[in-house]
């Protein structure tokens, strides 16, 4: 595609009605997993289809769920992905894998039955293996969070998943296994808003057994398999997962990499768009507070997760690093902001300062005349809307980008897990900063 047919193109894509308010974004396997801030499929569906052609490769270098990636391939394109979130990664493969649903089911059923036999039979040793599994400050955080019955319940769980050869169906049951602990509706933990980030321990909660959670979530997400995602094949194989996950070449139409988004590892102009979007500034939605609760049963300890929150984008954390050489808008809203708030004002600097890498990245790996697309809502700081839209937007510039344009998106607050409300009660910050979302459209001449 030529520079300015891309650019007309995407001029035309940001002026259409982007909300996509009416549709289900739940079929195949977006709704496997809960994950806060996922935009609907229809979304990057929609740019893919208007900005790309088949067996174009389309990057999302901040993957979360992997949506971007599932779109890409379900319309045959190539779909690479990156992210430092090991969770992220898990589902994103999961998701990726084309899977038999009749054997997924029969496995899941035989791990839930040999569980349900090894804590009946076998529980005294079992409590053994639990002692000797986790570090002190990993456990204690289970003790905290999970009540004994429910840990013995999702350790017996998980070392049968464990025992399967690695492959599709141990991918999908660890998925299957972790949306019983992050759950929208709560979960098998003593955490109440865990899906929304916001963890809050309620000792009056009396969860469902893990057993009985593992059930119903395996049975929904099988039936999602038969609608919207590719059944495995002996020709098919599609999935290439890059990182700590797995290194083996399982296909090649799809690729996770374990890798931040401001050094990917991508050759030189390889990538014919990009659709993403980036954490919020301020660390408003904390992703790994959430996470962890999953990934602790997967062999990561609680100080291994604080250290890779830490490198989140966006995080909270004062940094060393003078990010210079911003431009003005981001300069001015920052100077506006640190008359307030002086640390707050710091924590922005860093955003912008990090964006400001991943942009230039973005920039490296996408051929000339593609598109990148970054879909990111604003921020209300202290009582000042800092319009991170318009600071990434002159970050796109300054890095050699054409903005084609700000479309703007209202979000569906019955859809979007975000922790938002319609009407005028905006009783915190967090609430008045998250009823739009705005899509920045850049073009590399």
């Amino acid at each position: 595609m030529s520079t300015s047919t891309c650019f007309d193109a995407l001029r035309a894509a940001l002026r259409a009605d982007l909300d996509f308010h009416g549709t289900n974004g739940s079929y195949g396997p977006h709704a496997w997993h809960p994950f806060p801030a996922k935009f609907p499929p229809q979304l990057p569906r929609f740019l893919i289809e208007q900005l790309s052609a088949p067996g174009d490769v389309i990057l999302d270098p901040m993957l979360g769920s992997g949506t971007t990636l599932v779109e890409a391939v379900r319309l045959g394109r190539r779909a690479i992905g990156c992210d430092i979130d090991p969770l992220a990664r898990m589902i994103a493969v999961a998701k990726l894998t084309p899977i038999d649903p009749s054997a997924a089911l029969e496995e899941g059923l035989t791990v839930l039955s040999a569980a349900q036999r090894d804590c009946w039979q076998d529980g005294h040793r079992l409590r053994q293996d639990f002692q000797l599994r986790f570090d002190g400050k990993t456990a204690d955080f289970i003790d905290y969070w999970f009540l004994p019955q429910h840990q013995i319940e999702l350790f017996s769980l998980l070392k049968r998943i464990e025992a399967l050869p690695q492959g599709s169906i141990r991918d999908f049951l660890s998925v299957v296994f972790s949306s019983t602990i992050i759950a929208k509706s709560g979960g098998v933990s003593l955490a109440r808003d865990l899906a929304h980030t916001r963890p809050h321990r309620d000792m009056k909660k009396a969860p469902a057994s893990a057993f009985v959670e593992f059930a119903k979530r395996l049975e929904r997400n099988v039936a999602a398999i038969g609608n919207g995602m590719p059944h495995e094949t002996e020709e098919s194989s599609h999935l290439s997962v890059n990182g700590a996950m797995d290194s083996s070449e399982r296909n090649c139409q799809a690729e996770v990499r374990a890798a931040s988004a401001a050094d990917t590892g991508l050759p030189p102009e390889s990538i014919d768009l990009i659709i993403t979007s980036p954490p919020y500034a301020n660390n408003a939605i904390d992703y790994m507070r959430a996470h962890k609760f999953s990934l602790v049963w997967f062999g990561w300890n609680i100080t291994e997760l604080s250290r890779i929150r830490a490198q989140y984008l966006g995080h909270d954390a004062l940094s060393d690093k003078e990010y210079q050489n911003l431009p003005d808008q981001c300069q001015e809203t920052i100077a506006t902001l640190a008359e307030r708030d002086a640390r707050k004002a710091q924590t922005l600097r860093r955003y912008f300062g990090e964006m400001a890498t991943v942009i230039a990245e973005m920039k490296r790996v996408l051929k000339r005349g593609g598109a990148a697309v970054i879909v990111v809502a604003t921020s209300n700081l202290r009582g000042i809307d800092v319009q991170t839209h318009k600071g990434l937007a002159s970050i796109g510039e300054s890095a050699g980008f054409d903005l084609a344009g700000i479309g703007v998106r209202r979000l569906d607050r019955d859809k979007r897990m975000m922790p938002a409300r319609w009407g005028n009660q905006q009783s915190s910050q967090i609430e008045a900063r998250m009823h739009d979302e705005y899509v920045i459209g850049l073009v590399k001449s």
